[in-house]
C-alpha cells in the first residue's frame, strides 16, 4: 500500500490546515476544505496514518461536554516528503518572477503613506500562491515597511541577518526583528493582520526544501544591501 495521488491530495491538504494553526485538525475541517463526506476524510486518514504520513490524537470537544473527538496532524516523515518535493519542483525562473513583482511593489514606497504601501502589498499576494510565493510577499511587506522606516533600522537588521548559521534562522531574525517595530505604529486593525500572517509564514518556512529558504535569503539580503 502505497501513497497514491488521492492519498497524498487529502495530505497536502491536512499540511496546508495544519500550517495556518500549528494544532491538528479534525477530520470533518479536512472534509469541508476538500468538498468530501466526513466518513471519506476519516478513512483516508486512517489509510494515511498506517503509511507513517499522520498522526492521531485526542482532545476535549469544547461543542459537547466531557466528550472527545478524533484529531490528526502531519508526522516529520510529512514534513520531509513535501520538502524534498517541492525541492524538486521549485522553478527559479518562477522565482525571479515573482520576486520582479514584489520589487515593482516596493518601487512605489515613496508615493504612498506606510499604511496605504502594506495594503498594497497585502492585496498584491495572490489568492492560490504556492509556498514559497507568500513568503516571498511577507518577506516584501516587511521589506517595504523597513525601507520607509528608514535610518539605521535596516544596517542593523542587515548584520544580524549575516551573522546568523543559516538561511532559516536568518529568515527567521528578519522577519521578527520587523514585525516587532511594524505592529507598534500600524494602525491596529491592519497590524492584527500582518501578525497573522507572519505567523502563517513562520509555520509554512520551516516545510520549504533549502533551494526555496536559500532563494528567500538572498531575495532578502539583496535588499537589505
Amino acid at each position: 500500500m502505497g501513497l497514491t495521488k488521492r492519498r497524498l491530495q487529502f495530505l497536502d491538504q491536512l499540511m496546508e490546515l495544519y500550517q495556518r494553526t500549528s494544532l491538528p485538525i479534525h477530520y470533518e475541517t479536512l472534509a469541508k476544505a476538500l468538498g468530501v463526506s466526513k466518513w471519506t476524510a476519516y478513512d483516508m486518514l486512517k489509510e494515511i496514518e498506517k503509511l507513517g504520513f499522520v498522526s492521531r490524537s485526542y482532545e476535549v470537544n469544547d461543542k459537547e461536554t466531557g466528550r472527545s473527538q478524533v484529531v490528526f496532524a502531519p508526522t516529520v516523515k510529512a514534513a520531509e516528503l513535501f520538502r524534498q518535493e517541492r525541492s524538486d519542483l521549485v522553478n527559479p525562473g518562477d522565482w525571479e518572477a515573482t520576486a520582479s513583482s514584489i520589487k515593482q511593489l516596493l518601487s512605489g514606497k515613496n508615493h504612498l503613506n506606510i499604511n496605504e504601501l502594506l495594503r498594497k502589498i497585502l492585496d498584491g499576494i495572490p489568492s492560490k500562491a504556492i509556498h514559497i510565493e507568500f513568503c516571498g510577499y511577507i518577506i516584501g511587506l516587511l521589506l517595504a515597511y523597513l525601507k520607509k522606516l528608514g535610518g539605521k533600522s535596516e544596517s542593523v537588521i542587515h548584520l544580524l541577518v549575516n551573522k546568523t548559521p543559516n538561511d532559516h534562522s536568518g529568515l527567521l531574525v528578519f522577519v521578527g526583528t520587523v514585525l516587532g517595530t511594524v505592529i507598534q505604529t500600524v494602525q491596529e486593525e491592519l497590524g492584527k493582520e500582518i501578525t497573522e500572517l507572519v505567523s502563517e509564514f513562520v509555520n509554512m518556512i520551516q516545510n520549504l526544501s533549502n533551494k526555496e529558504q536559500k532563494l528567500l535569503s538572498e531575495f532578502v539580503k539583496e535588499a537589505l544591501a
